[in-house]
């Protein structure tokens, strides 16, 4: 988006004007049915309040089709290599399961209706990375405030919306502990009411508030607080179980396929509770150079899980900075495009 000619922007207050292009870079229209949204985080040239669907139907048949297609196939390679980075980083080596895993293995077996939500967290960072949404597939999130504990309640409501269709949640022990275990006593005393029973929560069992961990490591140079940051240990599986819902603790990432196999085969609602690495680091890939520099100082300088980021954290980073791998490109740079250096923004912690 940062490399564009052209900005359309439909129904989106783009919270992180960090990824817009630069303002003399680009033409721009801005579609929104509230007013009061119009022109809050870009100078559009256009601004239509309207309904998108309406809006759009009326602008499609103006659309000529360009024969120069070399901006659109170097994105399409970029996106190709992207997602192999990302299946790399999945199978990086975790005490005991890398959290991306998780993640990856469910993919590819997503049904093609399924709605997904993600609890706010590092939960949120492999939702957005690591599942390739198709078909009729929708998602959830507390995209924001990026307050916690909305995932299971974004997952009852999208049952009682879409009786018929699977739902999966993902949501860190935190969320679980604030507010997710007692949701899942409204899931026992509805479920058996839902046409389609398939409702699964997928925990990230780490004992860590973990992106506040890493929040704190990374704007703020401090290392982990562990009188804050940790959290008492809990049998999430053993909870589910006696609600009379099927349930699962994951300590073994080869047993992760199988898992998500039999909840997705399931006759009532599924718990899955997954033993994950907290040194994992949820550093985006747009984080500054100094971002994780002062992570990794903050860790190394007294963090009690040092040893671990070592081990795990570097080895996965490292996946998108080998130095075999090609640089991925903007193609089709407009004239007036900004250097990276000079359109990255310094992240705000909402960002991680």
């Amino acid at each position: 988006m940062m490399g564009c000619d052209t900005l359309l922007t439909v129904g989106s207050s783009f919270p992180y004007t960090q990824f817009l292009p630069q303002f003399d870079q680009c033409r721009a229209v801005q579609i929104d049915i509230d007013g009061r949204m119009i022109g809050m985080r870009y100078p559009y040239e256009v601004n239509l309040v309207a309904d998108a669907k309406s809006a759009l139907r009326a602008l499609i048949p103006h659309l000529r089709r360009k024969e120069d297609r070399s901006w659109r196939e170097g994105v399409e390679k970029n996106v190709a290599r992207w997602w192999e980075t990302m299946d790399k980083e999945a199978m990086v080596s975790a005490d005991p399961i890398n959290p991306m895993r998780l993640f990856s293995e469910l993919s590819p077996q997503l049904p093609e209706n399924a709605i997904v939500t993600a609890d706010s967290g590092s939960s949120a960072n492999w939702y957005a990375r690591n599942l390739r949404f198709r078909g009729n597939m929708r998602g959830s999130l507390s995209g924001t405030l990026a307050t916690m504990g909305p995932g299971v309640p974004y997952g009852i409501g999208a049952k009682f919306g879409h009786p018929d269709r699977p739902v999966i949640v993902f949501a860190g022990d935190g969320a679980m502990q604030m507010n997710g275990m007692a949701e899942l006593i409204t899931i026992k005393r509805y479920w058996s009411e839902w046409k389609d029973p398939r409702l699964i929560i997928a925990i990230l069992h780490n004992n860590d508030l973990n992106q506040v961990t890493w929040e704190m490591r990374a704007m703020a140079g401090a290392p982990k607080f562990a009188e804050s940051q940790n959290l008492p240990d809990v049998d999430f599986a053993a909870f589910a179980a006696s609600l009379g819902l099927n349930a699962m603790a994951i300590k073994d990432p080869d047993e992760l396929s199988d898992a998500w196999r039999n909840a997705l085969s399931a006759d009532r609602p599924t718990v899955l509770d997954v033993f994950t690495d907290p040194d994992m680091p949820p550093i985006p890939p747009h984080a500054t150079w100094e971002q994780f520099k002062s992570a990794t100082t903050a860790v190394l300088s007294g963090d009690e899980d040092r040893v671990g980021f070592v081990k795990v954290g570097l080895k996965t980073k490292m996946q998108e900075f080998m130095p075999h791998k090609k640089k991925l490109t903007r193609p089709g740079r407009p004239s007036g495009y900004a250097s990276p250096e000079r359109a990255m923004r310094r992240s705000s912690t909402n960002d991680w």
